[in-house]
């Protein structure tokens, strides 16, 4: 009896973790070893409809909401905190939530699969729910194309 119990724990756990494993790769199906290192990377659409991925910023490892419609990179303090980002100055915000406070930050680099931007303006949002919003003040500096649930950001010479 103790036997069987113990097997449909380890069953339960396996399926779970499976599951787990499955609803993240569906949620995000942009992840760095996938992205390759092509001065041009084509993200696939989530399930929810949005495009993440996982990028480096100041090379860690980041997961990342590409959102053509922020003006700049936000990010949320917990992974300020880990970057050891220094904020420079308070600034006044508008988000879809009304008006808040972030702080300015510059990041050294933000790299998306082989696509790459080096002093990057940004903000750590307080009120930030997820990780980062990669915003237009990295994707300004690229062509960014929109077809059929596709995202192809490329590097542009400067």
């Amino acid at each position: 009896m103790r036997n069987s119990r113990l097997l449909w724990w380890v069953i339960w756990l396996a399926l779970a973790g499976a599951v787990y494993h499955l609803a993240d790769r569906a949620l995000n199906p942009n992840r760095i070893g996938i992205l390759g290192d092509a001065p041009s990377v084509t993200l696939q659409r989530g399930l929810d409809g949005h495009y993440r991925a996982e990028a480096l910023i100041n090379g860690v490892k980041v997961n990342v909401l590409v959102d053509t419609g922020a003006t700049g990179v936000a990010i949320s303090p917990r992974i300020a905190e880990r970057l050891q980002l220094k904020s420079n100055q308070a600034v006044r915000t508008s988000t879809a939530n009304g008006e808040t406070v972030a702080y300015m930050t510059r990041l050294q680099s933000v790299q998306l699969g082989g696509v790459k931007a080096d002093n990057v303006a940004a903000v750590i949002a307080p009120g930030l729910d997820g990780d980062v919003l990669l915003g237009m003040s990295f994707l300004a500096r690229m062509d960014v194309r929109l077809f059929q649930g596709k995202m192809t950001i490329t590097q542009v010479e400067e």
